[in-house]
């Protein structure tokens, strides 16, 4: 590996959970000079012994560890969910220390907390640039690609299927939604409906599909790479997610409620660590974009990625690549505004149809 100047580094926090190690294992086939962090020295030891890697402990709660830890990096890559714990202080520490800041986020709240960081960002000459994952690289270019083929687009709907495969962190990600309102975007202004109160169909390919909105990363990040007033994302009504929706409309009330939440967390402890490489290779994510003008006619794409998770860690590597690479903007960004409509379909077995 060619010697690395101290600076051009790139930090992965969250390295040893689920999503941290598969982005770490693609960081080390890439031959990238990757600093792994988190909280677990032991688990990071480790790590860092498979991949030949260096390491670096630090928690969120700490600033003095963290202005530590980002000495000599240029870029941190944040994989530590819940994001709304760990993006506001590792955010803050690349302001402090003049690092770009990347994460695999698809909480929607982060994106527009991270928002506002945009001033500061530009001052200090970095770039802000949350969800690099398939949350929400893949539905953000693809947003981008349909809006570009309409003059005047007022309206987006993104539909999202084959997100069965989930790890105890994701599953802690969602509880901590569970019984709160769906966010969707009016007249440019984020606003707030009732858990299942929107359905549509979507063709993932297999002709028509029901539906439902869900809170998802795209409902910020696609207002912002393409302008258009009116969001709203759905997720395929799959069993689990009618289940779930189902438990939000008969217990919504009562689920944020610390006994109800504390226990769906226990159940979440249970699921097994994460899907394996098999089941991963197995799978395929599919996302549909719709854009509607002014007068009402419609503009569809689809798109049909690798599963998430694999999608993410290539995604999410890439992203860093090209910003230690000097491809940057400074501020806040978005995937789409910044590499383009078309980045996606860089990666391998990405493929991209106007329906």
């Amino acid at each position: 590996m060619p010697e690395v100047a101290m600076d051009e580094r790139l930090l992965i926090y969250g390295a040893t959970g689920y999503t941290g190690r598969l982005i770490s294992r693609a960081a080390a086939r890439a031959v990238m000079p990757a600093v792994l962090c988190g909280r677990n020295e032991q688990k990071l030891r480790s790590l860092a012994s498979e991949l030949a890697l260096e390491f670096r402990v630090a928690r969120t709660q700490d600033s003095q560890s963290l202005d530590t830890a980002l000495q000599g990096i240029r870029v941190v890559l944040n994989a530590a969910g819940p994001f709304g714990f760990t993006a506001p202080p590792l955010i803050d520490a690349c302001l402090r220390r003049g690092a770009h800041y990347l994460d695999v986020t698809a909480e929607a709240a982060v994106m527009e907390a991270a928002s506002r960081s945009d001033r500061d960002a530009k001052a200090r000459k970095v770039m802000v640039m949350p969800a690099v994952g398939f949350d929400v690289v893949p539905s953000d270019c693809l947003a981008r690609h349909v809006a570009s083929r309409c003059g005047n687009p007022r309206r987006l709907f993104v539909g999202i299927s084959g997100l069965e495969l989930m790890t105890p962190g994701s599953a802690k990600t969602i509880i901590n939604d569970v019984g709160e309102a769906i966010w969707v975007r009016r007249g440019g202004v984020l606003e707030r409906v009732p858990p299942g109160a929107l359905e549509r169909t979507f063709d993932f390919g297999v002709g028509p599909r029901r539906s439902v909105a869900v809170t998802w990363g795209d409902v910020v990040g696609a207002y912002y790479s393409t302008g258009i007033p009116d969001i709203t994302i759905y997720f395929e009504a799959t069993p689990a997610v009618s289940m779930h929706t189902a438990l939000v409309q008969a217990l919504g009330w009562a689920v944020p409620l610390t006994p109800w939440r504390e226990l769906l967390k226990v159940g979440a402890e249970l699921l097994p660590e994460g899907p394996s490489e098999g089941e991963r290779l197995r799978r395929r994510a599919v996302i549909v974009a719709e854009v509607e003008d002014g007068n009402g006619q419609i503009w569809r794409s689809r798109m049909k990625t690798p599963e998430a998770y694999t999608m993410t860690a290539a995604t999410s590597t890439t992203v860093a690549g090209r910003v230690l690479a000097g491809d940057f903007e400074p501020g806040f960004q978005t995937p789409a505004r910044v590499y383009g409509a078309d980045f996606p379909l860089t990666l391998a077995t990405v493929e991209r149809e106007d329906l």
